[in-house]
């Protein structure tokens, strides 16, 4: 027994010696190994201070049994290095958990960088709309999934916001774009009912999905509408995104925004509603086609009665509200979607046809552009009351089916109004710009206006008789002849055979580069009836080349459109037409002073208005054509009445001066009255341009002409009062006198024989013709006269109605 206890003190020792050490304290005698060398006890280094001792630890010690106070120091050495190493663990997990938040974190703000800004939403446009607005803003038409009817949020009634916000998204007001409240209660509502019952996606989310996003049902979509949602609703306000949600949510049937739907369903605005009908459209959201009133009525009827009863729920209505809505009967009034079909149709479909000019067919196909265009809509308005009211009530009389009219501003080039036919649903042929015609002799103005820069006078002095030129008898449509005459008589009483004349002293070339330069596109024939207009032309460029006049001899192209935006509100096209000289500003003074000459006292006195006006009637052969071209500073306008088919009209010129009055007395009401340049001295004036004559083969003057019994027993014998020569033949030679027919008199027509016709009524024909075009002349002299012509190739005309 004693020796037990002497090895219990022993150990006790050991232990009290190796705690010394581990506390800092010199141990009295440390045991030597039976080697002789120093032994350190193996738990020293793991042994814990005597303030972390466990009560174990502490008893063993006091009662001095130092084999329980090693085996106790061991569990708790243990225990301290599973300690250590979980907080080791700890902290790597710390590390990843900070790495993954970071990650998260720079994720976010990475993918926040690159959302698109909100600026985009008020004017956000739809890809594969088109919309077409007139010059002051009013929208012509919109074609594809567009907005027709967009509201401001002062326009929108309480009752219909309460009804979408009931129906869509209850906590609209609270939340910041994303309602995790909802979130959770639509899980638990879809686990329970083991489908999708009720969606959780606020209407935040759905107006940035609207604009920025697709319908794909991806993660990636998800987080980006989520994350869209929310700075939306930093940026803009609550009543802003209800405003444009509610404009651009697609309800059915064509109809995008509540404008739209009002009308589509029930045939009335969104202040005409119905408590009824409005909580019908709120329900639409989810399933618009489903829940439609024009697809399934009862279906619709049903989900009207959820809304209501969320509306109950929601504190919005009364219980006796929603009873009495839910028990009204669902009045349905379809409805087109405005503005999907046009009051311009001839101007908007001329308006698509010109935007490939100015945009790449990428564009196009991506659509949601915006047209400004040029159209004044009550000029518009006007003309289409002037030129429909002649088709109905003046055509049946006058042997017209048909009519067109152009109106342009000359200063700008841009089409203020156009009518292209009495009916588009019958026929879509514009017969403003794709109707080839005849042009008569409104044509004539740019023979004249090409002598007159070529340096002729208007005084100077043609001979008026029956006249032949290499086998082409031009003749004069009242068949009688008035001898010689100034160059400003001939226009005034659109005598045909001096314009052909004055055609052959400029020449076919200068004549034909002049109306290019003015605006004719048209081919050109460099045939002798070129004069008297019969080479086609369509009212467009006819009405063009008249602008040129008006804008004091400066060309402007045409067009219709200012400018195009993309669908996000960009320009992306702005016209920029710049004037071009093409004709010197004497001759535009003095061919409008001709021209004034016409309606004062010549075939144009119908279009006389309260202010000086210049133009130009126009016959085609037979009255097939029948036109009228007129123009004051300001603005210039074309008129043109005829058949589909080309027949024979019954009418004359006059009733197309008319009609131009009748628009131009509306249309410059108000408007200040401009004054035309001032004549230039005529004496000594030189031409801008050269004359190139034209040398016939051969040419005959004053003889009888038995199929209009005229020649020189018409009561004037051919001769020039100022000239000893009378009338003159010349073959093969190309050459001919100052005398002779084909050519002018330098000196100015004498007073007593120019021909003043009386005023004629309103229904008589015109004093102007276009006889059948003969073949092409070749300027160049032949060496034989070429044969007679053969007969009037009746020109194209557009299919018929």
């Amino acid at each position: 027994m004693g020796d037990f206890i002497s090895k219990l003190k022993s150990l006790s020792d050991k232990s009290g010696n190796a705690q010394a050490q581990k506390n800092g304290v010199a141990s009295e005698s440390v045991p030597s190994s039976s080697n002789g060398s120093q032994q350190e006890p193996d738990h020293l280094e793991s042994t814990p201070p005597p303030a972390t001792r466990s009560p174990l630890q502490k008893l063993s010690s006091a009662l001095k049994l130092p084999l329980i106070a090693e085996k106790a120091t061991a569990v708790t050495r243990l225990s301290y290095q599973d300690r250590s190493i979980y907080r080791h663990k700890r902290l790597w997990l710390g590390l990843l958990g900070l790495a993954a938040g970071g990650g998260l974190a720079w994720g976010y703000w990475s993918l926040e960088r690159t959302l698109p800004s909100t600026d985009d939403i008020p004017k956000f446009v739809r890809r594969g709309t088109l919309t077409i607005k007139a010059a002051d803003g009013t929208i012509l038409q919109q074609q594809g999934p567009a907005t027709r009817e967009k509201l401001t949020y002062q326009q929108l009634p309480e009752q219909l916001v309460h009804a979408f916000i009931a129906s869509e998204d209850r906590r609209f007001y609270q939340h910041s774009g994303i309602d995790f409240l909802s979130i959770g209660r639509a899980i638990a509502k879809n686990v329970v009912a083991r489908d999708v019952v009720e969606g959780a996606s606020t209407i935040t989310q759905q107006l940035a999905r609207i604009v920025y996003l697709n319908q794909e049902q991806s993660l990636k979509r998800k987080v980006q509408e989520a994350m869209m949602a929310q700075k939306i609703n930093r940026e803009l306000s609550k009543e802003m995104i209800l405003e444009r949600y509610l404009n651009l949510v697609y309800l059915g049937s064509g109809a995008y925004g509540v404008g739209d739907a009002a009308w589509v369903f029930f045939g009335k605005s969104v202040d005409q509603l119905t408590l009824a009908e409005t909580a019908t459209i709120a329900g639409l959201p989810p399933a618009p086609s489903a829940y439609s009133p024009l697809v399934d009525l009862k279906a619709a009827q049903e989900r009207r009665d959820i809304v209501l009863a969320r509306m109950v729920e929601a504190g919005y209505i009364t219980e006796v509200e929603a009873s009495t809505a839910k028990a009204e009967k669902l009045t349905i009034k379809p409805s087109i979607p405005k503005k999907i079909y046009s009051d311009t149709p001839y101007f908007t479909t001329y308006v698509q046809q010109q935007l490939p000019k100015y945009v790449s067919k990428e564009v196009l196909e991506e659509g949601g552009l915006t047209v400004d265009t040029t159209l004044n809509l009550p000029w518009q308005k006007k003309a289409d009351s002037v030129i429909l009211g002649a088709i109905k009530n003046i055509g049946p009389y006058e042997g017209f089916g048909q009519a067109a009219m152009m109106v342009i501003d000359p200063k700008t080039g841009e089409i203020r109004a156009m009518v292209g036919g009495d009916d588009y649903k019958k026929s879509q042929f514009n017969r403003a710009t794709q109707a080839q015609r005849q042009p008569g002799s409104s044509f004539k103005t740019i023979v004249y206006t090409t002598a007159l820069a070529a340096g002729f006078s208007p005084n100077d002095g043609y001979l008026d008789a029956t006249y032949m030129v290499d086998g082409y008898k031009p003749r004069n449509s009242n068949r009688k002849h008035a001898g010689w005459m100034s160059m400003r008589d001939a226009i005034a009483q659109s005598v045909n055979v001096v314009a052909v004349k004055v055609l052959i002293d400029v020449g076919f070339e200068p004549t034909i580069k002049m109306a290019k330069a003015m605006g004719i596109k048209s081919k050109l024939l460099p045939t002798y009836s070129l004069a008297l207009g019969s080479s086609e032309v369509n009212l467009l460029e006819l009405t063009n080349a008249y602008a040129t006049l008006a804008n004091k001899g400066n060309f402007i192209e045409a067009h219709a459109i200012r400018r195009i935006f993309d669908r996000k509100g960009r320009v992306i096209y702005d016209a920029s037409f710049k004037p071009k000289q093409v004709v010197d500003p004497g001759t535009v003074a003095i061919i409008t002073w001709m021209l004034r000459g016409v309606i004062s006292g010549g075939t144009g006195r119908p279009a006389a208005l309260d202010r000086p006006v210049a133009g130009k009637t126009g016959t085609s052969e037979n009255a097939r054509d029948l036109w009228f071209i007129g123009f004051i500073p300001q603005v210039v306008a074309g008129v043109w009445l005829g058949n589909d088919d080309n027949q024979p009209t019954g009418s004359a010129s006059a009733t197309a001066a008319e009609l131009w009055h009748n628009f131009m007395v509306s249309a410059t009401k108000g408007m200040a009255v401009e004054k035309f340049a001032e004549l230039p001295k005529l004496e000594g004036r030189k031409g801008s341009i050269k004359a190139k004559p034209v040398r016939p083969n051969s040419t005959k003057t004053g003889f009888y002409d038995p199929e209009d019994g005229s020649g020189s027993s018409s009561g004037y014998d051919g001769s020039n009062p100022n000239s000893s020569g009378g009338s003159s033949e010349s073959s093969g030679s190309g050459s001919y006198s100052s005398g002779d027919s084909g050519s002018r008199s330098n000196e100015s027509a004498p007073a007593a024989p120019s021909y003043q016709a009386p005023a004629a009524p309103s229904s008589a024909p015109p004093v102007n013709e276009t006889p059948a075009p003969p073949p092409a002349v070749d300027p160049a002299p032949a060496p034989a006269e070429p044969p007679p012509p053969p007969p009037a190739s009746e020109p194209a005309a557009p299919p018929a109605n």
